[in-house]
C-alpha cells in the first residue's frame, strides 16, 4: 500500500546518499591522483602561483579513499 510507506523508501533516499557519497570520494581520489601525476611529470597549470602541495594532495587523496569506503560499504549493506 502506498500510503503506508515512507517518502524515503518510495525516493530511495537512502541508497541515494551513499551514491553521492561514492561520487564525492571518488571525485577526490581522481582529482588528487591526477595533481600528483602531473606534479610528478612536471606538468603545471597554465597560470597557476606558487608551489606544489604534495602533503595536502596526499592528504585530500587518503581523505577520498576513505569516504569512497565509506560509500562502498553503504551501498553493499
Amino acid at each position: 500500500m502506498l500510503l503506508a510507506q515512507s517518502i524515503v523508501d518510495i525516493l530511495g533516499l537512502n541508497d541515494l546518499m551513499a551514491q553521492l557519497i561514492l561520487a564525492v570520494g571518488a571525485a577526490m581520489i581522481l582529482g588528487n591522483g591526477f595533481a600528483i601525476y602531473q606534479h610528478k611529470k612536471g606538468n603545471t597549470p597554465k597560470g597557476a602561483e606558487g608551489p606544489f602541495n604534495a602533503v595536502r594532495a596526499w592528504w585530500l587523496f587518503g581523505v577520498g579513499v576513505l569516504i569512497a569506503t565509506w560509500g562502498i560499504a553503504s551501498l553493499v549493506s
